[in-house]
């Protein structure tokens, strides 16, 4: 996908069936990414947020609607040419930074470029810079367990970032930090995604972090608007 494509989201319905219940959280749901936007999506804990993540990235899929990356429509593939699709050009940073306990900090972050079969002497010298830029690069072989919060998060931006995507999705990115942590770790996500202009979409229940964003859409009853 090209950077100047834009991503959007076209009548996205979801619901899950919760005993003898039916929830529905996406319905009729529209909205359009522009490139090397920040977007933030405000919503309350339960509302679908991540939901909606995993179906932009293709994790999950919709019960109905389309989603575009500039002409290629993802709603459209098989699950393992989406699969595919996201290794080249999705990075995703999780609240509970997801690092893999028996890799080391270096293991970690090239993960994805293993994945996506990008692993040249460019991409290695690539991955080497964004943890000089994470301020960890002297903890290279250091396992997920010896880092704090804040460091492992610092890996998280690098290892979705390695792969050079063009699309990071964020879900609560600070949700398990503390508040000096998290503005920090707002402000590296935010200068790295925009440096290498990138679309960064983060789901957040905070107004706080929602406020590094270019733009603030809110999930509610299952649509997304930009009013609050």
């Amino acid at each position: 996908m090209s950077k100047t494509k834009q991503i959007r989201l076209v009548n996205l319905s979801k619901s899950y069936e919760e005993g003898d219940r039916v929830r529905q959280v996406l319905q009729d749901a529209d909205a359009a990414f522009e490139p090397g936007e920040f977007v933030a999506i405000l919503g309350k804990s339960g509302t679908g947020k991540s939901t909606l993540l995993n179906i932009i990235s293709g994790i999950d899929q919709a019960d109905n609607g389309e989603i575009w990356f500039g002409d290629t429509r993802l709603t459209g593939l098989s699950e393992r040419n989406r699969t595919l699709f996201r290794r080249e050009h999705v990075g995703f940073v999780f609240q509970f930074f997801n690092l893999i306990p028996t890799l080391t900090t270096w293991e970690n972050v090239v993960l994805p470029m293993e994945l996506a079969g990008k692993f040249s002497k460019a991409e290695k010298e690539s991955a080497v810079k964004l943890l000089e830029t994470v301020g960890l690069a002297d903890r290279h072989n250091t396992y997920p367990d010896r880092l704090s919060g804040g460091e492992q998060q610092r890996v998280a931006i690098a290892r979705a970032l390695a792969h050079n995507p063009d699309l990071v999705l964020a879900d609560e990115p600070t949700g398990n930090l503390d508040e000096a942590t998290g503005e920090k770790i707002l402000g590296l996500l935010d200068q790295l995604t925009r440096q290498a202009g990138k679309t960064l979409v983060m789901v957040t229940h905070s107004i706080d972090a929602a406020r590094y964003a270019d733009r603030i859409l809110y999930l509610r009853d299952g649509k997304l608007v930009s009013e609050a």
